[in-house]
């Protein structure tokens, strides 16, 4: 029998009756239930589902972030609908999505997980994008033993220090990206450092674990200057001066969003980048590159998401069914939450089970396919395997994007299984 919350509402249960589900993808064409601002298309031929939907409860920053979120949301979406005109979950059920806007507050982001889980009946949360955020909703999921996929929040506390048994993540974490640009650093001839990030966990673990990274490989560099404005309130005059004052021979840059497009505007009319290297977390990807049109920053070391230079099959072809989908081209966010929603599905199909300790043993160890191919959840710290593209910022036909880039498998910058397991909490 199909586990529900106890304390589900009328409405919720009604929702899950198989019977008004037939009488709704009979009268709707398996149009997909979803908050979401793009309904899906009709199917041309409906898929019939002998068994109760699987719901997914979605939360993100839609309103706080849309550059990343929105791409992102329309990745899911595709998702969504492909699964459901391939037959959905467990061979049976259609996969349904309830989205929720945390509205860049952690405490928002507990509230609607509470209502998706009581009121909704969801029986997996998904999402999230700022760090904090990612971190509550993580707790929130130990604590009622909800399964959840922690799309993008990068900070290594949600699967090392405060990791738990229903949480697991997808994106390369801070570590991982840190790890990836400091091998590229390290070649570098720089020996005095200056670092500039948000003032929040995303920022603070980054810089971080840079700082470590490098130093273990390059014990003769230090770090001359730090500078920590709030996420989304740079003040680039004063940040870009201190900067300069230091005298680095080169910066780490963990800014994004409209942080980083006045950062770069304000280092480039002050000269802080001539004859300095900076390497930069997130700049490549397209959301955060292309807005600066030909005022993006040549040369920069990055991590980022060269998307029309990716020419294997799986990508290929998930790029011509967003383009199809949606009318424009895909962004990070938009193979982040495609991803996700694909993992999410896997896990459901390999535990046969909608509820939550089949589908947290199902994610445990997890192997899946993507569009930049196939992605393991290690069984060890939930981590998953999925990399990155990693290389310089240029700007060609007016627009920036990456040239000399490698894509950077993230099971080659974790730690083994045995010394993650050792920094997590005992279960």
């Amino acid at each position: 029998m199909k586990h529900r919350h106890p304390t589900a509402s009328p409405t919720a249960k009604s929702l899950l009756s198989a019977a008004l589900f037939a009488a709704l993808a009979a009268a709707l064409a398996a149009a997909v239930l979803t908050t979401g601002p793009a309904a899906a298309e009709s199917a041309k031929e409906p898929v019939k589902f002998s068994g109760a939907p699987v719901r997914v409860g979605e939360i993100n920053s839609y309103t706080g972030l849309p550059a990343f979120t929105i791409p992102y949301r329309q990745g899911w979406q595709l998702a969504l609908e492909e699964i459901n005109a391939q037959g959905g979950v467990i061979g049976c059920c259609e996969l349904q999505v309830v989205s929720r806007d945390d509205a860049g507050k952690p405490d928002d982001a507990v509230r609607v997980a509470q209502e998706l889980v009581t009121n909704e009946a969801v029986d997996v949360l998904a999402g999230t994008y700022f760090s904090h955020i990612g971190l509550a909703v993580a707790d929130f999921a130990a604590r009622n033993k909800v399964p959840f996929v922690a799309a993008e929040p990068l900070t290594d506390a949600i699967t090392w220090a405060k990791g738990n048994r229903y949480t697991f993540r997808l994106r390369p974490s801070t570590y991982m990206q840190a790890a990836m640009l400091v091998e590229e650093a390290a070649k570098l001839p720089a020996k005095r450092w200056a670092t500039v990030a948000p003032n929040y966990e995303y920022g603070q673990s980054a810089v971080a674990w840079f700082k470590q990274l490098l130093k273990e490989k390059r014990p003769d560099v230090e770090f001359v200057a730090e500078q920590w404005p709030a996420q989304g309130k740079l003040e680039a005059g004063p940040t870009v001066q201190a900067l300069a004052a230091a005298k680095p021979d080169a910066i780490f840059n963990v800014t994004f969003g409209a942080d980083l497009a006045k950062f770069v505007r304000e280092g480039e009319g002050r000269g802080l980048f001539r004859n300095r290297k900076v390497v930069s977390l997130l700049t490549g990807e397209p959301e955060y590159l292309e807005p600066m049109k030909d005022e993006a920053p040549e040369g920069w070391i990055v991590t980022g998401y060269p998307w029309e230079q990716i020419d294997t099959p799986a990508h290929k072809a998930f790029v011509a069914a967003y383009t199809a989908r949606f009318k424009e081209s895909p962004k990070a966010g938009s193979i982040v939450g495609y991803t996700t929603m694909k993992a999410v599905a896997a896990a459901i199909t390999k535990a046969k089970s909608s509820n939550a300790e089949p589908i947290v043993d199902a994610l445990a160890g997890l192997t899946f396919d993507s569009p930049v191919g196939p992605v393991t959840f290690r069984a060890s710290d939930h981590q998953a395997t999925m990399g990155t593209y990693v290389g310089t910022t240029t700007v060609k036909d007016g627009r920036g994007t990456m040239k000399d880039w490698h894509y950077a498998d993230g099971a080659n910058y974790l730690p083994p299984d045995d010394v993650a397991r050792k920094m997590r909490p005992a279960e």
